[in-house]
């Protein structure tokens, strides 16, 4: 159809077609055209012929006006099951399910009963308590052997964690769809038991994109991001077309890691997939590169998105903070308020944590006051969270103390844990063990409390205290998480522990930690002893310093790269001040710069100095 023109009649001609009139009402290019349809079949009196009138309501409901829809579907005399079904459908898609259960209800008040389709249309996206009821529903009509409404039932029992449910209609179904197969891998992702969802997968004979992406989302949300990415080459080599889907989990997988290589290879494959860099892909870069340690190629998506809302606005803010960039997010924040973009709860947590990693403590308290008193967003826990790092990591340890008794929400373990850390960082014993107590007391220690008050003794030298605190981690079962650093050379990543001998290149690596040693000692370094955590004597404490996860990863970096090239560090744990000397002095030995991302921060280490200023 090229004219609108062609719609229009006169009263002496004959009608078109039922025929043309289907597929002027089936394939419609706008909203405009289908109501000239619609006014077509009126002036005809075509507008109660069953087929047309069915087709006119699911036309309506594909543009999102359900109000037509509805309106059509009231005025139709003695609506048959599809009828029924269809007006369930449209309502249920866009989530409207009171609406669509009353349509249910009412479809059986008229004495019509339902058909395997009403059931799929009820079941796509309701919440359990109603898919339950509906499940008893299905088995009064006899439908629930029906392999479409047993993977619907599936589907609900899934989309709601209930894996029991769901994989008792699984085990029973006399043949499994792609759909229910999906639906229950999509269950034990969920529930992160990844294992028996790759035991369904790999099971699998028939894939598609959604499949692929439950899978790899599953390994990306979980921790798991080398499996998401291996996992990714694979649905390749399958010949499966990724989608927006796929490479939203990938960015996260490679941010998860800091695979920075990774990253850009991922950017260049969306560009030349065509895949659309929209608002939500684009964020999803800013947030894989600012957290792979490039802040400037985040900047360079972000200058590139075109229709900018709050949430890519928030994305670099956060990402300019946790490089330590203070004053380009405070800067970013004023340019956005002056755009007349309203500020987020998530906007305050970027900016209050860029107050907190360079000490603004009373812009910080400025910033955490006018979120309520000038924007109307009360403060959740993350940012009381915020508050307590910039007073504490300021050194305001009773401070930050009194503003979490005095909290109006009640303070969560990573909180008390923010506070117990800057105990051990500014060596203040008596509150670290008044505030271990408290929780001890109270049933809210966890393991992370043990092993900073472990770690508050041993920085005091109180050995006693350290084996008191170590029994009773022992007694509960407790143990302490691992240093571990990883480092992308060749697009692969290398993960190496506190004292590894079985990393890769193992010889070459301690043969590096000698020269590096050598290196320091020429410029007149001594080892930060004070910072082991063990009664041991001062060679051994010094052999400990030596074999720290992150100098290993250095030590390959060098040994596995060009000279110049920038080595980028991730480690899980919070660097040591030993390694943080040490590693200021590699980049200026090595004219290298390293970037390290710790649990707290980035640090941009260049020609012997760091960008945190010593101040983490």
């Amino acid at each position: 159809m090229t004219s609108t023109t062609t719609l229009v009649t006169t009263p002496t001609q004959h009608p078109p077609s039922i025929d043309r009139l289907t597929s002027l009402i089936d394939k419609p290019n706008s909203i405009n055209h289908l109501l000239q349809t619609h006014a077509l079949l009126l002036r005809h009196n075509l507008h109660h012929h069953p087929i047309l009138n069915f087709k006119l309501q699911r036309s309506y409901a594909s543009f999102g006006r359900l109000d037509y829809s509805a309106a059509l579907f009231r005025r139709t005399q003695n609506p048959t099951v599809f009828f029924w079904s269809s007006i369930i459908n449209s309502h249920a898609q866009r989530g409207l399910h009171d609406l669509a259960l009353m349509y249910y209800t009412q479809m059986l008040t008229n004495g019509v009963q339902p058909n395997c389709f009403t059931f799929s249309a009820m079941m796509k996206f309701c919440p359990i308590e109603t898919g339950k009821a509906l499940h008893s529903q299905t088995i009064k009509f006899g439908f629930d052997s029906d392999l479409y409404v047993r993977t619907g039932l599936v589907d609900v029992y899934a989309r709601a964690g209930d894996v029991v449910s769901a994989r008792q209609l699984f085990d029973t179904m006399p043949e499994r769809s792609l759909v229910s197969l999906t639906a229950m891998i999509t269950c034990y992702t969920k529930r992160g038991e990844v294992d028996e969802a790759r035991v369904l997968f790999d099971g699998m004979t028939e894939r598609d994109v959604v499949c692929w992406n439950v899978m790899i989302d599953g390994y990306t949300q979980h921790g798991m991001p080398n499996e998401a990415l291996l996992l990714f080459r694979k649905m390749l080599v399958a010949k499966i077309k990724p989608d927006e889907v796929t490479v939203l989990s990938l960015l996260s997988a490679c941010g998860q890691l800091g695979a920075l290589e990774s990253g850009r290879w991922l950017h260049s494959f969306i560009e030349n997939k065509g895949i659309r860099i929209d608002v939500q892909v684009g964020t999803a870069l800013i947030d894989m590169y600012s957290k792979c340690g490039s802040w400037e190629d985040a900047r360079l998506v972000f200058d590139r998105i075109g229709g900018k809302d709050v949430v890519v606005w928030n994305s670099m803010i956060v990402g300019y903070a946790m490089h330590g960039l203070s004053q380009e997010a405070l800067e970013l924040f004023n340019e956005m308020c002056r755009i007349g973009y309203q500020p987020t709860a998530i906007t305050f947590i970027g900016i209050l944590n860029a107050c907190a990693y360079t000490g603004l403590v009373c812009e910080g308290q400025a910033f955490f006051s006018s979120m309520k008193d000038e924007y109307g967003i009360e403060p959740k826990i993350e940012h009381y969270g915020c508050m307590v790092n910039l007073l504490s990591h300021a050194g305001k340890l009773e401070e930050a103390y009194e503003f979490v008794k005095n909290m109006k929400i009640e303070p969560d373990p990573v909180l008390w844990g923010t506070l117990l850390g800057a105990c051990r960082l500014h060596g203040n014993i008596a509150l670290g063990e008044k505030i271990a107590e408290f929780l001890v007391g109270r049933n809210l220690a966890n393991s992370g409390t043990y092993i900073l008050l472990s770690n508050i003794y041993a920085a005091a030298g109180n050995w006693d205290g350290v084996a008191k605190v170590r029994t009773l981690m022992k007694n509960s079962g407790i143990q302490k998480e691992p240093g571990c650093s990883s480092i992308e050379v060749n697009n692969k990543v290398h993960e190496f522990l506190a004292g590894d001998r079985t990393c890769p290149r193992r010889k070459e690596v301690y043969t590096m930690i000698e020269e590096i040693n050598g290196w320091l000692k020429a410029h007149g370094y001594t080892p930060q002893t004070e910072t082991v955590l063990h009664d041991l004597g001062e060679r051994e404490k010094e052999q400990s310093l030596e074999v720290h996860s992150e100098k290993l990863a250095i030590a390959f970096g060098l040994i596995s790269t060009q000279p110049g090239t920038t080595l980028k560090i991730v480690k899980n744990l919070r660097v040591c001040s030993d390694c943080h000397a040490v590693t200021k002095l590699i980049s200026k030995i090595t004219g290298r710069k390293i970037v390290m991302r710790d649990r707290n921060r980035f640090h941009h280490f260049v020609n012997g100095s760091c960008s945190c200023c010593d101040y983490w």
